[in-house]
């Protein structure tokens, strides 16, 4: 008896509340599947857009068919799989590669090259309907709300309110309340969003989508939006392509009386606004100031990155991990002077530089004790070619299988076997591999530190920010801080005489 899995698809989620066209394609191919005397193995159902291949239960029943327990898929038509041609040919290729069937309920597969020629072109004009449906859904809504000022329907819900949709617009319910809070915090004492967020989360207030972790971007999008003063916009976005980007201001619609309750006036959101582009303007973030080590400097107790921050009309280093929006318990490391760490640290890299037949000495012996790259690539060559044999004797022994000349038991041992011998090769080429790189990285590393060397002819205390940072690049520099003592590291190992303290 042949084992089969169903298929069932809708593209709207009130087609599936309604249960009645996923009721009738499982009952459909259910009684087919009786008739042909086939095993029904599993039921999918769900609902979703034909034109993408990103769907839940297709990604389950893409995994039977890659693990061959199924021989057959049945669907109620073809347009249930797929309405894109070009995915109805990867699907197509996908089941003939692991020789598993696809019938459809209402009409013939035929898998001659007529035959699939005619579905590609039923699953083109499929495709055009798709998107005919979905220009008159848009210009629904358009009308809908220039005409009758209803907001458009299948809208994500907005924090602080609940959609009504036999009224067309927004009900406050309890979180508008916390709407306000968060505005007026920023309104009335000029907090930054970080703060925002702590206090929501210190008050253990759910967050939009669940939970209590509240994100600086959230926050920011709420009080950005206007129509928490009572002024809504609609198709303020339009797809280009596979994005979505800002709509023209002329083509926007705006809904009067869109919500029944406001949680600011518009004075108070405007100066909501206010507030917020000031503190942009004022953010660490935005501060031009230079920091020599960005993304070289390391927490040594959680292995955190520093960031630079200006802290006291100063710029400083201090650990990722010390926000409390990063971890519960913020991490205590020690913030450290920016320009005395810059100044500490390039003393050190201008004493290797200094030194440059000493440091290409020890790369060029770093590079020695590595094995020719080109005996390891012929080696994964070689090995390339036996996983291919490997492969080639399991399709041997799943045709001698077909035709009756190898049992089952035999067919599961040579595959299991073969599949053990090929997982073996890739573990041995991805060590080979990662050798080939690292002889390659270094061989760069070498080129990059004589280009170094070359500017080290100059006066080292001319170099420019951008020569600075090629010197510490080129040396592989990484800095580590724990408590008021940094460690200086890197391709050449600086000196231990060169760990130093910073001030306090």
């Amino acid at each position: 008896m042949k084992t089969a899995a169903i298929y069932c698809r809708v593209s709207t989620e009130d087609q599936e509340r309604e249960g009645t066209s996923l009721q009738t394609q499982l009952e459909a191919c259910l009684k087919y599947c009786q008739d042909k005397g086939y095993n029904v193995a599993c039921r999918l159902s769900e609902a979703y857009s034909g034109l993408t291949l990103e769907r839940p239960k297709l990604n389950e029943l893409r995994e039977f068919v890659r693990n061959e327990q199924i021989d057959i898929v049945v669907v109620y038509c073809l347009d249930r799989l797929s309405r894109d041609p070009t995915h109805g040919v990867i699907l197509t290729q996908e089941l003939e590669k692991h020789h598993v069937i696809l019938e459809a309920v209402t009409e013939d597969v035929d898998n001659t090259e007529l035959g699939k020629l005619i579905s590609y072109i039923r699953g083109y004009a499929a495709k055009l309907e798709a998107e005919k449906i979905k220009e008159r859904t848009v210009r629904g809504k358009r009308a809908r709300a220039e005409r009758f000022g209803k907001l458009p329907t299948g809208r994500g819900v907005l924090y602080g309110y609940s959609y009504d949709k036999s009224k067309g617009m927004n009900i406050a319910n309890n979180c508008l309340d916390i709407v306000r809070m968060m505005g007026m915090w920023v309104f009335e004492e000029s907090i930054f969003l970080n703060e925002v967020c702590r206090r929501l989360m210190k008050s253990n207030i759910p967050a939009p989508k669940g939970g209590t972790r509240w994100s600086r971007s959230t926050v920011g999008r709420i009080l950005r939006n206007p129509t928490y003063a009572g002024k809504t916009l609609v198709f303020k976005t339009v797809t280009a392509g596979k994005k979505r980007v800002a709509n023209l201001r002329e083509k926007q619609v705006e809904i009067h009386n869109a919500v029944d309750r406001v949680a600011f006036s518009w004075d108070e959101w405007l100066g909501i606004q206010k507030q917020l582009d000031r503190n942009r303007e004022m953010s660490p973030r935005n501060q031009k100031l230079y920091y020599l080590l960005k993304g070289l400097v390391f927490c040594k107790r959680d292995g955190r990155k520093y960031y630079g921050i200006p802290m006291h009309g100063k710029p400083y280093y201090r650990c990722s991990g010390h926000s409390r929006l990063v971890l519960s318990q913020p991490c205590n490391n020690n913030s450290v002077d920016a320009e005395w760490l810059d100044e500490t640290v390039w003393k050190e890299v201008q004493g290797v530089l200094l030194n440059p037949q000493l440091l290409l000495a020890e790369l060029q012996r770093r590079r020695e004790l590595n094995t020719d790259t080109a005996h390891l690539e012929e080696q994964i060559k070689l090995n390339q070619s036996r996983w291919e044999m490997l492969d080639e004797a399991e399709t041997r022994y799943l045709r001698l299988y077909g035709i009756g000349a190898c049992s089952q038991d035999k067919l599961m041992q040579e595959c299991g076997r073969t599949r053990r011998e090929q997982q073996k090769i890739d573990i041995e080429n991805a060590e080979l591999q990662k050798r080939v790189r690292e002889a390659k990285e270094l061989t760069l590393s070498i080129e990059g530190i004589k280009q170094a060397c070359q500017l080290a002819k100059k006066n080292l205390a001319d170099f420019t920010y951008e020569e600075k940072r090629l010197g510490l690049e080129s040396l592989s520099i990484k800095v580590f801080v724990d408590g008021n003592s940094i460690t200086i590291e890197g391709l050449v190992p600086i000196p231990e005489a060169n760990t130093v303290s910073q001030p306090l």
